[in-house]
């Protein structure tokens, strides 16, 4: 799929790139074409006015220019008058009487004689006509040279820009990879974490349709069944929170939030919580910091940090809060005492699925939490990282303030 999708980019880019050039090659052609017409047209009507072939400043370019030329003067009659210029053998009269019906059976007062490669202008007096003709070879020899520079030209472009483009494909496709590939290793954690209690559940369910288990027995499987359910729920409300997040379901309840308050609100459910667990719960909030966003989900931010650090903390640890203002922004950090977390897996620990210790996987964690906190985030604008240093690891939330 990436490589039909980076494919098609190349497609088009080269189509775009050779409509483009031929258009401009066209133009070029073009103008060139029209500009070595005029200079000819010029040539044959200063000719028929002043009889000479030094044309002075001819065309745009601003230089001289001579062309070979001949005109001959005819008679009402038919017959030749007189002739004049050096460019043609005019003793072969049949020859040059043959160019003059041409001309004349042209109907037109100026054309082309492709045949002899000579333009003509014709001017008629009540006594003579005089014809101009003058050689346009080195004109078509212009234009054929410089189709084929074009021709050279747009083939070296073209391979050149095939290169880039496939260069530029890469880089251009590489978040839609990298977008796909995390979409298709999400389906497979997905389907693996929900793999482990689904046959759990399985398992127990035909164990007490089996029979032969006393009550105590019994009781204990449908408690399995529950601790597994319970868990699968919890999966799917992370799962179905992550579709609302990428949906553009934060940004739709934008307001202005006081995030002092909010911050204090959201320490107090969970000063119990680190009571039963023995742990300090520890705030320090500046007050009067305003940010715009959603309440809801702010506050569920700060729920999932709190909640992290609940979990992984290092028994009676205390656990700090601080909310202050930095510049133009609001700095939520919160610090807890725990086992050290590696570097490689500072940035990990936002991905969808990640956890750092794979047995706590059954503890109620699913690796969706600071996925979940990472997206909001970023959706508020803001940033989210992590730290850890002398045996604390501190999670900081950053937002553009009011």
């Amino acid at each position: 799929m990436i490589r039909k999708l980076r494919m098609r980019f190349v497609c088009i880019n080269m189509t775009i790139v050779a409509l483009m050039l031929t258009v401009i090659f066209t133009m070029v052609l073009h103008f060139t074409q029209e500009n070595l017409e005029r200079q000819s047209q010029r040539a044959m009507e200063s000719l028929l006015q002043a009889d000479r072939i030094t044309l002075g400043r001819l065309g745009e370019t601003g230089q001289e220019v001579q062309l070979p030329y001949f005109m001959v003067t005819i008679s009402p009659g038919g017959d030749l008058l007189a002739t004049a210029g050096g460019y043609f053998d005019l003793s072969d009269q049949e020859t040059v009487l043959k160019m003059i019906l041409l001309a004349q059976s042209s109907g037109e007062d100026t054309g082309l004689l492709k045949g002899y490669n000579l333009r003509f202008q014709r001017r008629t007096t009540p006594f003579s006509q005089t014809i101009v003709f003058v050689d346009v070879s080195s004109q078509r020899a212009t234009m054929s040279s410089l189709l084929k520079s074009c021709a050279v030209i747009g083939l070296l472009g073209m391979a050149g820009f095939f290169g880039i483009s496939l260069l530029l494909a890469r880089w251009a496709i590489k978040p839609v990879e990298k977008a796909w590939n995390q979409q298709r290793q999400f389906v497979a954690d997905a389907s693996h974490e929900l793999k482990t209690p689904l046959t759990v559940i399985m398992t127990n369910a035909e164990l007490l349709q089996s029979g032969g288990y006393d009550r105590q027995e019994q009781d204990r499987f449908t408690a399995s069944i529950l601790a597994m359910t319970q868990q699968m729920r919890g999966l799917v409300e992370g799962l179905l929170e992550l579709a609302r997040v990428d949906n553009g379901a934060v940004k739709t309840a934008f307001t202005q939030v006081d995030f002092s308050e909010l911050t204090e609100n959201a320490l107090l459910p969970f000063e119990p919580v680190y009571f039963e667990k023995g742990l300090t719960l520890t705030g320090h909030v500046e007050p009067g910091l305003r940010v715009n966003g959603s309440p809801r989900h702010l506050n569920q931010v700060v729920d999932i940090l709190l909640d992290n650090a609940a979990k992984y903390s290092s028994p009676a640890g205390e656990v700090v809060v601080e909310a202050r203002r930095q510049g133009n922004h609001c700095l939520l950090t919160v610090a807890s005492p725990g086992d050290p977390i590696r570097r490689e897996d500072l940035k990990k620990i936002f991905q969808r699925f990640y956890r750092i210790d794979t047995a706590r996987k059954m503890e109620h964690s699913y690796g969706l939490g600071l996925a979940i906190a990472s997206s909001i985030v970023s959706d508020h604008d803001g940033k989210i990282w992590a730290d850890s240093r002398d045996g604390v690891n501190t999670f900081f939330v950053q937002l553009p303030s009011l």
